[in-house]
């Protein structure tokens, strides 16, 4: 299978791919909620996930954790363009992803940029998920950092509120000068019920809150995202437009795959390769 990448999207042959993060993993925090990854965007509808309007779209990132199974980050880049690698590294206070150095090392080695994501709980303040993510991750001027806030769906309960995202977010700006990327969906985003236990936010992310001034990954598995109210004037910098599950799409098991890489999700960033490696660099465009 051979994936052009940049500009285009192209459509993998079926496969037996395993979810690896819409799974809740073996690890089990101290409230009995296991780390799932992230969930899955619980949004699904129209015939494709082929935007639109390809125009200044870039898709060449892909986001994993430790349940992928990564055979070769150069065959990756080389083979299906793949230019960025957005890594777990941390979940709630206490959880480390046990492959994120080892990973870090090699996709950096194959040329690719790297990055680091955050799911975030309930169960400790932002300020600790914080302090916890930057110990792991070690995010240089060159690492793209986001938050991973979105329902729970291993245990709706032990999600994480919006003081607590919004103290993360103001607590990573302090130590790093820079705001992380802000991984949701419309519906989380705007305080709706979703999931299969229909549980919102119990609030709605407004244009005043800290999260408005970081940049948006929007995970949308429609045929255009739909993007939150909080950032419409906006819109998103990266679009995850297909997840590595059965239903992660409308195109169902038919998955996007990647060289050298079993499972991941797929990502569109607005803009141009050029683009994306400023912003990869800055965090502007």
């Amino acid at each position: 299978m051979v994936l052009g990448g940049l500009l285009g999207l192209v459509v993998a042959p079926e496969s037996a791919m395993a979810a690896h993060r819409k799974q809740a993993s073996q690890h089990a925090d101290s409230h009995g909620a296991k780390h799932p990854g992230k969930a899955p965007a619980k949004q699904v509808s129209g015939e494709n996930a082929k935007p639109r309007n390809t125009r200044s779209r870039l898709d060449a990132v892909i986001d994993i954790s430790h349940q992928t199974n990564v055979r070769d980050f150069s065959l990756a880049r080389q083979k299906s363009n793949i230019i960025g690698v957005i890594h777990k590294a941390t979940e709630g206070g206490d959880w480390k992803d046990p492959m994120y150095a080892r990973r870090r090392a090699e996709a950096e080695a194959a040329g690719m940029l790297w990055g680091a994501y955050h799911f975030g709980t309930r169960q400790y303040s932002g300020d600790d998920q914080a302090e916890l993510f930057l110990k792991v991750a070690k995010p240089g001027p060159n690492t793209l950092i986001a938050l991973d806030f979105e329902q729970n769906d291993g245990n709706p309960g032990n999600s994480m509120r919006l003081r607590q995202a919004e103290d993360f977010v103001k607590a990573i700006h302090a130590a790093t000068g820079r705001f992380p990327l802000i991984y949701t969906n419309q519906a989380w985003a705007d305080g709706k019920p979703v999931g299969d236990a229909a549980r919102s936010l119990g609030a709605t992310v407004t244009e005043r809150s800290v999260l408005a001034l970081c940049p948006l990954w929007l995970a949308d598995y429609r045929s255009e995202p739909q993007v939150p109210k909080a950032w419409k004037g906006r819109g998103w910098h990266f679009w995850q437009y297909a997840g590595d599950t059965d239903n992660g799409g409308p195109r169902g098991h038919r998955v996007r795959g990647v060289w050298g890489i079993e499972t991941c999700d797929r990502n569109i960033f607005r803009g141009d390769a050029s683009d994306l490696q400023r912003f990869w660099k800055a965090g502007t465009v």
